[in-house]
C-alpha cells in the first residue's frame, strides 16, 4: 500500500520562537502517512536554500521517499510566518517574495511512476489544479484539501477540481449547519464522491452524496495546533484505505465511523508535537 503527498513544501516559522519547521499540506499528508504506517512518498519542487533542506532532511528521516521531486536552481522555498499563542497557532504573514519555486508540473514520464499509488493527495495551495484532470486514470484514490479560504469555494474553481477527485477536505469551523451542509452537497453534485468538513472542536462530517457521518473531536491540552487538520485528514483517508477503501468502492458506515476514531485519537497525539510533525531548526 503506497501514498504520495503532490504539491507544496513550506517551513512555517515561528516569529516568536525564532524556530522553522517542515511543513505544508502534501508533505505533512506524506509524514503523517507514513506515521500511520503505510509506505509514502512526496512529490514536488524543493526550493535551492537552507529551509529546502531543512524539509529533505526530516522527509529522509521519517522515511518518506522524495526520489522523484525537482530542485529548481536558485529560487527560495516558501515560509509561512506564525506566532504560538497557547499551544494555538496564529498566523502572521505570508511570503511576499518573487524568488519562490513554481509547481511541480507533470510529465508523460510521471505516470508510469503515479501508477503505482493507491492514494494521491493534493490541495490548493499547491497550485497544481491543471494537473489534476490528468490523475483520472490512475487506480490512485485522488484527495483534495480545499482549507479554508472563500477564494477556493467558488463554482469556477469548484468544477475544475471537483469531477476529478474522489474526496475534498474543507476546514469550516465557523459554519453554521445549513451553511456546511450546502457546502458538501455542492461539491457532491460537481462530482466528487466523498466530501469531509472539519469544524474545530465541535467535530466533523463526512457527505457521502445520500447522507452525513459525524465524528467527534478528542480533546487535548495543545502544546501546538500546527497541522491538526492535515493530522486529521491523512488518518481518517489512511484508515479508510486499510480497510479496503478503493476508487468507486462504497464505503460503509462502520468502516467510516472506524476512521473517525482513528483519525481522532492521531490528531490528538499530534497536537502534542511542536511544528507540524517536529524537526525544528533555528534561523
Amino acid at each position: 500500500m503506497k501514498v504520495l503527498g503532490y504539491g507544496d513544501n513550506v517551513v512555517d516559522r515561528y516569529i516568536n520562537r525564532k524556530v522553522m519547521y517542515p511543513g505544508g499540506n502534501a508533505v505533512n499528508f506524506a509524514v503523517f502517512a507514513k506515521k500511520s504506517g503505510v509506505e509514502a512518498a512526496y512529490l514536488g519542487v524543493f526550493g535551492d536554500d537552507r529551509e529546502a533542506d531543512c524539509i529533505k532532511s526530516a522527509l529522509l528521516d521519517v522515511g518518506v521517499s522524495i526520489s522523484r521531486c525537482r530542485t529548481a536552481p536558485g529560487t527560495t522555498t516558501e515560509r509561512c510566518d506564525v506566532n504560538l499563542i497557547d499551544g494555538d497557532r496564529v498566523f502572521v504573514a505570508d511570503d511576499l517574495r518573487e524568488t519562490k519555486h513554481g509547481p511541480y508540473l507533470l510529465e508523460p514520464v510521471d505516470f508510469d511512476y503515479l501508477a503505482g499509488f493507491d492514494l494521491i493527495h493534493s490541495g490548493c495551495y499547491a497550485s497544481v489544479e491543471t494537473e489534476i484532470k490528468k490523475l483520472k486514470n490512475l487506480k490512485a484514490n485522488i484527495t483534495f484539501d480545499f482549507s479554508v479560504e472563500e477564494e477556493f469555494r467558488n463554482d469556477a474553481y469548484l468544477q475544475l477540481i471537483c469531477p476529478w477527485i474522489d474526496m475534498a477536505l474543507f476546514s469550516c469551523e465557523g459554519m453554521d449547519g445549513d451553511a456546511i451542509s450546502q457546502l458538501q452537497k455542492k461539491v457532491s453534485a460537481f462530482g466528487t464522491k466523498y466530501v469531509l468538513t472539519t469544524m474545530g472542536t465541535k467535530g466533523q462530517s463526512l457527505f457521502d452524496g445520500v447522507r452525513q457521518y459525524s465524528g467527534e473531536v478528542r480533546l487535548v491540552r495543545a502544546v501546538d495546533t500546527m497541522g491538526a487538520g492535515d493530522s486529521f485528514f491523512t488518518s481518517f483517508s489512511i484508515s479508510l484505505l486499510k480497510q479496503g477503501w478503493k476508487k468507486n468502492v462504497r464505503i460503509n458506515q462502520t468502516k467510516i465511523e472506524q476512521a473517525f476514531l482513528t483519525a481522532a485519537e492521531f490528531s490528538a497525539n499530534n497536537c502534542l508535537v511542536d511544528g507540524a510533525f517536529g524537526y525544528g531548526t533555528h534561523y
